[in-house]
């Protein structure tokens, strides 16, 4: 089983010092909802964003979603091998049941978040696909209990995606973290969260490429695509 974390990922609902920003209030009077129930994004909030600190790792919520379509759609997940988790930049982890199918569009990928950050799950009733905790990484560690943590960062030491997976493929619980945020790095207590930290390439892999070829690798070295192959219909 492999747990997989975007972590700080660049994704929230616009900060109450920027709803009075004309930008945040024509989009809020596009949706007919209160600015505060909107989830900040880059390519409609840029000059708003100007306001707000360490602009640069906010605002992308596009990540979040291209990686959530890669993981969730993989062989590993369809198996119930992977677990899925997203820990935000304002410290929220979203529990991701495997089960989940989530929409390829993006802007109703952007109302299920609207939703999931209003209601804290998605759905009201019946089994939970989507929840909401605010919590840090520290305290979802403590409760997690990963055997090895791994991180992946252009800081990092150099390593092959192939060592990188044989070494955490023969543990018990091993947990990978890759950023879901555009630019810059993981923050310090993030970085400290982590056994390891790693580079895979001479330049910077987007986070959906990165997860891709982290679980293909992953199901290469459990012999999965194999055993799929031969699996009865």
């Amino acid at each position: 089983m492999l747990t997989l974390i975007l972590a700080e990922a660049a994704l929230e609902t616009i900060p109450e010092e920027l709803w009075s920003h004309a930008s945040v209030r024509r989009h809020s009077k596009r949706r007919r909802k209160s600015p505060k129930q909107l989830i900040l994004d880059r390519s409609l909030h840029h000059l708003a964003m100007k306001r707000i600190g360490n602009d640069l790792k906010r605002g992308r919520p596009d990540i979040t979603h291209f990686v959530l379509l890669e993981a969730l759609g993989s062989p590993l997940n369809k198996e119930k091998l992977l677990r899925v988790y997203v820990h935000t930049n304002q410290d929220y982890i979203i529990t991701i049941n495997p089960v989940t199918r989530l929409p390829k569009n993006y802007t109703q990928f952007i109302g299920l978040m609207e939703q999931l950050f209003e209601h804290e799950k998605v759905p009201h009733e019946g089994e939970t696909l989507l929840d909401l905790k605010h919590k840090t990484l520290q305290q979802f560690f403590s409760e997690t209990k990963p055997s090895y943590v791994l991180a992946f960062s252009t800081q990092g030491k150099s390593k092959t995606i192939q060592d990188v997976v044989s070494v955490i493929q023969p543990m018990k619980n091993p947990t990978v973290i890759i950023g879901g945020f555009a630019h810059e790095h993981f923050k310090e207590e993030t970085a400290r969260r982590a056994n390891e930290i790693v580079s895979v390439d001479s330049e910077m892999l987007e986070a959906w490429t990165l997860t891709s070829r982290l679980i293909y690798e992953y199901e290469k070295s459990i012999s999965l695509p194999t055993k799929r192959l031969h699996k009865p219909c």
